[in-house]
């Protein structure tokens, strides 16, 4: 397929003063701000709390400025819990009691002129403990104390010094070449409640445990480890992937400090069957044409049910995946590497991630489903041949998938998704940054008419296979037929690998001409059942975070998850959303 080239906004985003740097804000240590909370319970048809239409912002200056205040530095931490205060809606009446829990990067820069790409900031974990009697919420937020974070912050006076390079970043203040510390374990991606344990999770490592009232760093929780330990050494001399890895693990493991096995943040819960599923990668994999992933089942009291590894001789990059009752998919975003851009890393000249660079040299997008349950399967398909979707796409995060039998054994699977295309997909400018001038350029993210179809979007993927395992029809439709920029979308965790009613995500009103894609401002309602689309707008110069399905937990008190966060409550959906006038989060 050939490659189209993707036409971005210009980025003149004029400042009439100098402004300071954006991740150099922080707010004044001895003063005490007062904490607010914005909470609305709209119809599912409104279009902002309190507000009759939506009001329209196309100061380029100001949308320039927002988009960096979105990353500023969280130079201080709330320890005690304070009460936050009402200034939009009300706590609804019937709202249960619980703690949402939300985690991701607090710090930026550090105060010797270095600073970090936005998946590096350390981890910063925020507390929301929702009383539903007292209709009351109270706030903390503490750092993860990671060994990165316990190294590079100076309690005692408060100042960063940052040390690890980290994969998306460049160091400025510190030492470039010779540095080995490149994985930098921040934990600032995801959050799971389970078997009762509070752990934050980082694309990268082991999770780190938290203790739930105090929010206290208890250490390294040991996932996949111990697991492992009991795998059988088998030797594969006769491969030269093989050999090439073996020469590789000693460099990773012993000079570059990198784990074995690169655990996924992105986790799923067995509804059904009350299991845990995680998955993990070889270190080594990054720099072969080859991939091995490893899922793991836990019971409820994490005790390891299952463990099964898969070798995919193709080079990918898997950030989010899907589990069926009987499969585990993967959809192959296909990566290779960047012999140019690798020596520049190595030198510390650019990012450790230059090393990379994505793949579109297919036209098609290759989905591996493999066996969860290989003892208990009918079929003879051969799981290394993966079926071929009719349609170039980079997935980044799964709804919801789940399959259907029919009477002559047919297999149906349907995946709910956001992808996005290649030629948009860059990992050397995610979010916009760039490290060698520390700013984030918003048009990035935001690329102009006529190329809305590279961005983000929801896409419904149906997969039908006969009794033998043979693919007679793949497709990919847009979902519901919505068009808009939309990520992170989430189901009812109670449905999560069965068939779901309702799909929720992240969104643009596309309100202000200079940011009409993102930062996203809507949190959209997909009703699958009759195709109905409700968007709910949080208004001007306001964004929200990724939106979370609380389900119902029927009485007892539960701990579900999804995205970034976790929360143990009823039937509702939260958002995390910001303001930047009044530099808020609510």
């Amino acid at each position: 397929m050939q490659a189209k080239p993707c036409h971005v906004l210009p980025t003149d985003f004029p400042s009439p003063i100098k402004l300071p740097r954006f991740h150099r804000i922080p707010s004044p240590a001895k003063i005490k701000i007062p904490r607010v909370a914005s909470i609305s319970t709209p119809d599912s048809t409104s279009h902002g709390p309190g507000r009759t239409a939506l009001e329209t912002v196309d100061d380029s200056v100001a949308a320039f400025w927002d988009y960096q205040f979105l990353f500023v530095s969280q130079r201080s931490e709330t320890a005690e819990a304070e009460t936050l205060r009402v200034i939009d809606g009300a706590i609804p009446s019937d709202f249960p009691s619980g703690t949402y829990y939300l985690t991701g990067p607090g710090l930026f820069a550090d105060d010797h002129g270095s600073t970090v790409h936005p998946l590096d900031g350390h981890g910063y974990l925020r507390a929301f403990r929702i009383d539903g009697v007292s209709r009351e919420v109270k706030f903390m937020a503490r750092y993860v104390r990671t060994e990165a974070q316990v190294e590079e912050h100076d309690p005692e006076t408060n100042s960063w010094r940052f040390t690890h390079r980290g994969p998306f970043s460049v160091l400025k203040g510190g030492k470039r070449l010779g540095n080995v510390k490149v994985m930098k374990n921040v934990a600032n991606t995801s959050v799971l409640r389970w078997g009762g344990k509070l752990l934050c999770l980082w694309e990268g490592g082991d999770p780190y445990e938290i203790e739930p009232g105090t929010l206290d760093t208890t250490g390294r929780f040991d996932m996949i480890d111990g697991c492992d330990s009991l795998m059988d050494n088998r030797s594969n001399c006769g491969d030269p992937w093989d050999i090439a890895a073996g020469l590789l693990k000693p460099i990773l493991h012993g000079v570059f400090k990198m784990p074995p096995k690169r655990l996924l943040s992105h986790y799923k819960i067995d509804a059904k069957s009350h299991r845990l599923i995680t998955t993990s990668c070889n270190a080594e994999d990054m720099l072969l044409p080859r991939s091995n992933f490893t899922f793991y089942e836990y019971d409820e009291n994490f005790k390891l049910l299952q463990r099964q590894e898969f070798s995919i001789p193709d080079h990918l990059m898997i950030h989010d995946w899907a589990f069926t009752d009987t499969h585990y998919i993967l959809f192959a975003n296909r990566i290779k590497l960047d012999v140019i851009g690798s020596m520049a890393a190595v030198c510390g000249l650019s990012p450790m991630i230059s090393a990379l660079s994505v793949n579109p040299s297919k036209s098609t997008s290759p989905i591996y489903l493999l066996p969860r349950f290989p003892g208990k399967s009918s079929s003879n398909r051969n799981w290394r041949v993966p079926v071929e979707a009719p349609s170039s796409m980079w997935l980044l995060h799964v709804g919801n998938a789940y399959e259907a039998k029919d009477v002559n054994g047919n297999l149906q699977i349907q995946i709910h998704a956001s992808i996005c295309s290649y030629q948009w997909f860059n990992f050397k400018k995610l979010f916009g940054y760039d490290w060698q001038n520390n700013k984030l350029d918003p048009s990035i993210m935001n690329v102009k008419e006529g190329g809305d179809e590279l961005l983000p979007r929801l896409v419904q993927v149906y997969i039908n296979l006969d009794a033998d395992g043979t693919c007679q029809k793949s497709s990919v439709e847009p979902l519901n037929q919505w068009s808009k920029t939309t990520d992170f979308p989430v189901t009812n965790p109670d449905f999560s690998g069965n068939k779901n009613k309702y799909v929720y995500a992240a969104s643009s009103s596309g309100s202000r001409q200079t940011l009409p894609h993102f930062p996203f401002d809507t949190v959209v309602k997909l009703d699958l059942s009759d195709k109905s689309i409700h968007t709910w707008t949080v208004g001007a110069r306001r964004f929200i975070g990724e939106p979370i399905f609380v389900s119902n937990g029927r009485g007892r008190r539960r701990w579900i998850s999804s995205g970034s966060g976790v929360c143990s409550c009823d039937t509702k959906v939260l958002s995390c959303n910001f303001e930047s006038k009044e530099d808020r989060e609510s």
